[in-house]
């Protein structure tokens, strides 16, 4: 069984991943969290792209564990704020992971842009960088459009008003097992898949 960390602490996100290991039918990984590995110093995010915040990540946790690491960076960008907020969407209204403030401040800058100039698309950047050094990067873009109220419970961030492209419901009346199919960071880690099966 092959060992590979997901340099995250998130159990949606570990979840997420060995759920579309199984349903691609990928055998003899096994998908372990930080919590599951001994502490290492980790670098804070200060790169100026998604791509680099995740390469960034799975490198220290490579380096630190001698195991394949997988580290995400994922966000909202929006098209009437220039792609903002982008790679600060988790610490938007200034805090790191304020949801609700996040989401509000993002509503209210949009206030008066009317609803055909609400696009946005969540991102996502997923890197696998193994012990040898070898490093891949993929993106998955799941696009959509803003509302102006925020609807539904699963999910988190921004996806109570991220409709998705033909869906009326937001990413927070998803089920799960929908998002699973849809997400931007379904789309990246099934398109690091075929790197994956090399591991075993």
């Amino acid at each position: 069984m092959t060992r590979v960390l997901l340099a995250s602490r998130n159990a949606k996100k570990l979840a997420e991943l060995r759920r579309i290991l199984s349903t691609a039918g990928v055998e003899g990984i096994e998908i372990v969290g930080l919590d599951e590995v001994p502490p290492f110093p980790e670098a804070p995010e200060t790169g100026a792209t998604f791509e680099e915040n995740a390469v960034a990540k799975a490198r220290d946790a490579a380096r630190a564990t001698g195991l394949p690491a997988i580290a995400d960076d994922s966000g909202l960008a929006v098209e009437a704020l220039n792609g903002m907020p982008g790679v600060l969407s988790a610490r938007w209204a200034g805090r790191h992971g304020d949801d609700q403030a996040n989401l509000e401040l993002v509503l209210n800058q949009l206030a008066d842009v009317p609803d055909e100039r609400r696009g946005a698309a969540f991102v996502c950047a997923t890197a696998l960088v193994r012990p040898d050094g070898e490093e891949v990067v993929v993106r998955g873009e799941w696009r959509g459009r803003l509302v102006r109220n925020p609807r539904g419970t699963n999910g988190f961030g921004y996806d109570p008003i991220f409709v998705p492209e033909g869906e009326e419901r937001t990413s927070a009346e998803l089920a799960p097992a929908e998002k699973d199919t849809l997400s931007h960071r379904s789309r990246a880690l099934n398109a690091l898949l075929p790197r994956l099966r090399e591991l075993v």
